[in-house]
């Protein structure tokens, strides 16, 4: 279950274990309502993230450009090494924030 929280000036998502063609339209459906926000500072952890699909870059996509048109920032934090490895071998770790889980 996607969590959505205020914490100061930033809104962070909290991402379930996994984000594929099942659930990932409603993970894009849960997301929507913080782009209501202009120039939103933005954080998806992922401290319980372990598998994503392509649906799943896919809105990681979406969610940067919505952003950026919003003057906004993003980062996704607390990614571990395997989704890390996805996100650096499609190019993502070169247009947006990504951080490792500290070991």
């Amino acid at each position: 279950m996607t969590q959505i929280l205020k914490e100061g000036g930033k809104t962070i998502i909290k991402t379930d274990k996994r984000i594929d063609t099942m659930n990932a339209p409603q993970f894009e459906q849960d997301i929507e309502p913080v782009f209501s926000e202009p120039g939103i500072n933005l954080e998806m952890d992922c401290t319980e993230l372990n598998y994503m699909a392509s649906s799943g870059l896919r809105i990681l996509q979406k969610t940067m450009r919505k952003v950026m048109m919003q003057k906004g920032q993003f980062k996704i934090t607390n990614v571990s090494p395997e989704i890390y490895k996805v996100l650096a071998m499609t190019g993502f770790t070169k247009f947006m924030t990504v951080e490792q889980k500290q070991a």
